[in-house]
């Protein structure tokens, strides 16, 4: 993904002193996060937020609203559906037959469809009828599967992919693999979309990563380069961040802002290395995200910058800072790789 110019942080024989300059900051900061791994807690309580601009701003009040119609659904969870099924295109098609932004089937629709927005119609394609339907549904299935022994979260995933009567018949989450991946991918990708409370937990894998990138340093940009042997070992800044991170076992999206969503995110102020920085145009909307780095404190980052530079150090306090993901293996692993097409 393209980004705009920036300065070198250093000139001439520079490479040579920010390969000491990020070996001090690893020590350091690992340090520290050294004091707070596995002490803080991942259980949430309350509302629950999202995550600054992870839902597109233009259904953001949507998705906070309708997610808290039960209490078995949550606005992060929803959204976490939503991305899953279109990743917010409205228009979506399924090869199933399933449409719009929540991806309904339209006998379902017929039964589950409501008027979000009050207009007096019910429109499978506009996100102010579907995603307060979405909500809907989620809640009646809830209601469905209430009894039921487990989980009541997974329960009502679970009704959602296998239908309620199969979660009734098995006592909870059926013993189909379909359904409990879907529970798992959704119940990780709602990590991606809330806005944290408490520390994050420190990557294990963030150190090879690093290692991975710092040994790119120098190396020419190139759009659309992802390392190969035809592109002579050249990236653009989605395609080295996915090699660092493939390096050490973790298989990113291609683009940077399918990249966001590997992972919950980290506050500017809890940045550590090898956290993902992101930059954007439009501060409010993930899915405008046009540039990321691989954070290695101290306020810099190492990424590809531009058509002309190479792979080098920069600063990530700039206006176009978006916020930080903290990759982690389950939830870039629950990223959808076959979202629905849009209709010509």
């Amino acid at each position: 993904m393209r980004r705009a110019g920036r300065a070198w942080l250093l000139a001439g024989g520079g490479l040579g002193l920010c390969a000491g300059f990020v070996a001090l900051l690893l020590v350091g900061t690992y340090a520290a996060a050294a004091g707070f791994l596995g002490g803080a807690g991942s259980a949430r309580t309350g509302t629950v937020a999202l995550a600054k601009g992870a839902v597109p701003a233009m259904y953001q009040g949507l998705v906070q609203r309708w997610g808290n119609l039960c209490p078995a659904l949550n606005p992060a969870l929803l959204a976490a559906q939503l991305y899953q099924e279109s990743g917010w295109s409205p228009r979506a098609v399924s090869p199933v037959g399933a449409q719009g932004i929540a991806q309904f089937m339209p006998g379902t629709w017929a039964s589950h469809g409501v008027d979000g927005d009050g207009d007096g119609d019910k429109d499978v394609w506009d996100p102010a009828d579907a995603i307060p339907s979405a909500a809907s549904y989620d809640c009646a299935l809830a209601g469905y599967v209430k009894d039921v022994p487990g989980d009541p979260v997974s329960n009502m995933l679970a009704a959602y992919n296998a239908g309620a009567y199969r979660v009734i018949q098995y006592k909870g989450v059926p013993p189909y693999e379909e359904t409990r991946n879907y529970v798992r991918i959704i119940r990780s990708l709602e990590r991606s979309f809330a806005r944290p409370v408490g520390r994050v937990q420190p990557s294990q894998q963030a150190a090879g990563a690093i290692h991975y990138a710092q040994g790119k340093l120098g190396t020419p940009y190139l759009w659309g380069g992802t390392g190969t042997a035809a592109q002579n070992g050249r990236f653009d800044c989605s395609g080295l961040t996915q090699a660092a991170y493939l390096s050490v076992g973790i298989e990113l999206p291609r683009v940077a802002n399918d990249q966001y969503n590997a992972g919950p995110h980290p506050s500017r102020e809890e940045l550590l290395p090898g956290d993902l920085v992101f930059f954007s145009d439009d501060l409010t909307n993930s899915r405008a995200i046009r540039h990321v780095g691989i954070y290695v404190g101290g306020g810099y980052m190492i990424d590809a910058p531009r058509t002309g530079a190479v792979i080098r150090f920069d600063r990530i306090d700039t206006p176009d800072y978006f916020g930080a993901t903290r990759v982690t293996k389950d939830g870039a692993a629950a990223l959808p790789t076959d979202l629905p097409g849009t209709p010509a």
